[in-house]
C-alpha cells in the first residue's frame, strides 16, 4: 500500500510529496544464482500463492553461502538483508532452496562430499539444519522452511 504524507497550503510548495511504500511481505526467500533453478523457484513460489508477498534473496550457493567458513565474507549480507526485510517487510519466515549440481557446494564442500545423490543429499541435509539454527538464534520469532530442490523443480523439504 502506498500513503502520501504532505504539508497543506503554501508550505507543500517547499516540501515536495513523500511517498512512503509499505510492503508486507509473508516471507523471505533464499536461493542461488544458477539461471538453471530461477524458473523452477519462481514456479514453486508461485504454487504455493507468494507471488508479490516475498523478498527474494539471491547468492551462489544459497544456504551454503550462509553457512559455509568458505564463503565466511558473505555471511554478513545475508544476515543484515534478513535483518531489514523482518523490520521493513514485516516477513514471518524464511524459505531456503539449496539445489542438486550446485558449482558453489563443489566449491565449499570435498568431491566425496557430493559424490553420489545419496552423499549429496546428505551434505546439503546438513548445510540446511545448520542454517535453520543459525536463523532460530537470530531471529527466534521466524518461521524456517528449508529445502532440496532438484533441476526439475521437485523439492525434498529438510527438517
Amino acid at each position: 500500500m502506498l500513503k502520501t504524507a504532505g504539508v497543506v497550503g503554501a508550505a507543500m510548495m517547499l516540501h515536495p510529496l513523500v511517498v512512503c511504500a509499505e510492503a508486507e511481505a509473508e516471507a523471505l526467500v533464499l536461493s542461488c544464482i544458477d539461471p538453471r533453478i530461477q524458473e523452477p523457484v519462481h514456479k514453486y513460489l508461485d504454487e504455493r500463492g507468494l507471488t508479490g508477498r516475498y523478498c527474494h534473496f539471491v547468492i551462489a550457493g544459497a544456504a551454503i553461502a550462509v553457512v559455509s567458513p568458505v564463503f565466511f565474507g558473505w555471511h554478513k549480507v545475508f544476515w543484515d538483508n534478513l535483518a531489514i526485510a523482518v523490520r521493513v517487510n514485516q516477513i514471518k519466515k524464511v524459505i531456503a532452496l539449496d539445489h542438486r549440481d550446485c558449482a558453489t557446494a563443489k566449491t565449499a564442500y570435498s568431491e566425496a562430499a557430493l559424490a553420489t545423490p545419496a552423499a549429496e543429499a546428505k551434505t546439503h541435509q546438513r548445510v540446511l539444519l545448520q542454517f535453520r539454527k543459525q536463523v532460530g538464534e537470530r531471529q527466534p520469532k521466524l518461521a524456517i522452511e528449508t529445502g532440496l530442490m532438484a533441476l526439475d523443480g521437485s523439492i525434498e523439504m529438510v527438517g
